[in-house]
């Protein structure tokens, strides 16, 4: 049985609620945003600047330090400095934060991660058993998602439309610009699923139906 499950998501999916429905019925802790609070006290950066940050594409300086290519990117006057003594931009500070909140939240086991490159982080953690780690991708029809995000805040079909747009968009730079994968490819996850086709509850059943019996 599957000891740590990662939720990737398209935006209006209902990935989040299904992650908790999962983490429900398993009977596992569950980390969304409560990710946020632990990478705050992490960095010591405040949990709002890291809310704002998270998502925005960045200069990527982790991922370029790892594989031993050069930076030239403009640093950040404070913050963490890197192994080669460079001012890490704030943005890397926050995906390293997170990085390292999600690794000890994995280590504990027995959870269900959303979002924040988990997938990557832990498929290519030496410290995470990787016959423990599920990789889910909850994608959605896009009249399925406009109708949900119009139902839940009360916008019309346009901006729903545009939220959905740019929400994804700045989700798939975040991804591809701090791993070495893109965003939504099959070849990252063990199971990609359309929410839209069973819906949310059997969505949830069937996942933890796959971990129950892996």
């Amino acid at each position: 049985m599957k000891k740590i499950i990662t939720i990737s998501r398209e935006y209006g999916s209902g990935g989040r609620l299904i992650g908790k429905l999962v983490a429900d019925k398993l009977g596992y802790a569950f980390y969304d945003k409560e990710i946020i609070d632990m990478a705050a006290q992490e960095s010591g950066l405040s949990p709002d600047f890291i809310k704002k940050t998270e998502q925005n594409l960045s200069s990527g300086f982790l991922y370029n330090l790892l594989l031993g290519s050069s930076w030239s990117g403009a640093a950040s006057t404070q913050g963490q400095m890197s192994g080669a003594g460079q001012i890490l931009p704030l943005a890397d500070q926050v995906f390293n934060a997170e990085r390292k909140t999600i690794l000890n939240l994995a280590k504990k086991g027995n959870c269900v991660i959303v979002g924040r490159c988990a997938d990557y982080i832990l498929s290519t953690s030496d410290e995470i058993d990787q016959k423990d780690l599920f990789n889910v991708f909850i994608y959605g029809d896009i009249d399925e998602k406009l109708k949900r995000i119009e139902e839940l805040y009360k916008e019309t079909e346009s901006a729903a439309k545009k939220t959905i747009l740019q929400i994804d968009k700045r989700r798939a730079n975040h991804y591809n610009t701090f791993t070495e994968n893109t965003w939504g490819d099959r070849k990252n996850y063990d199971l990609m699923i359309n929410s839209s086709t069973a819906g949310i509850d059997t969505t949830a059943v069937i996942i933890t139906e796959i971990v129950k019996n892996s």
